[in-house]
């Protein structure tokens, strides 16, 4: 429900034992009908796959880094924008001995 004096959303304010419908702006809707406010949330599952299993290694650019598994020291690595546009990139590294895949932050 809108405010009738400057259009804004009203929310619901208990006054006493009753509920009524209050504005920022200071007026109060005490002539309301009885109207349900109903909250609902949704929780998405946000799972990113990074990489597929069958991605073709041969294609990604090598660097030397020790892998933390291993210590094998060459892997495949990637970048992927993870977060928010104004965070830098996630890179991904993926040994090329053992197929270990970890994150590096820096």
């Amino acid at each position: 429900m809108f405010c009738k004096k400057c259009g804004s959303l009203m929310l619901p304010k208990k006054e006493g034992s009753k509920t009524i419908l209050a504005c920022s702006c200071g007026f109060k809707d005490k002539d309301t009908k009885s109207e349900t406010i109903k909250e609902e949330s949704h929780v998405e599952d946000n799972k990113l796959e990074v990489v597929s299993e069958d991605q073709d290694l041969d294609t990604l650019p090598s660097t030397e880094e020790t892998c933390p598994k291993c210590s094998h020291g060459k892997a495949k690595f990637w970048t992927v924008q993870t977060r928010a546009a104004d965070e830098p990139e996630t890179k991904f590294l993926k040994c090329e001995k053992c197929k270990h895949t970890w994150r590096d932050y820096n």
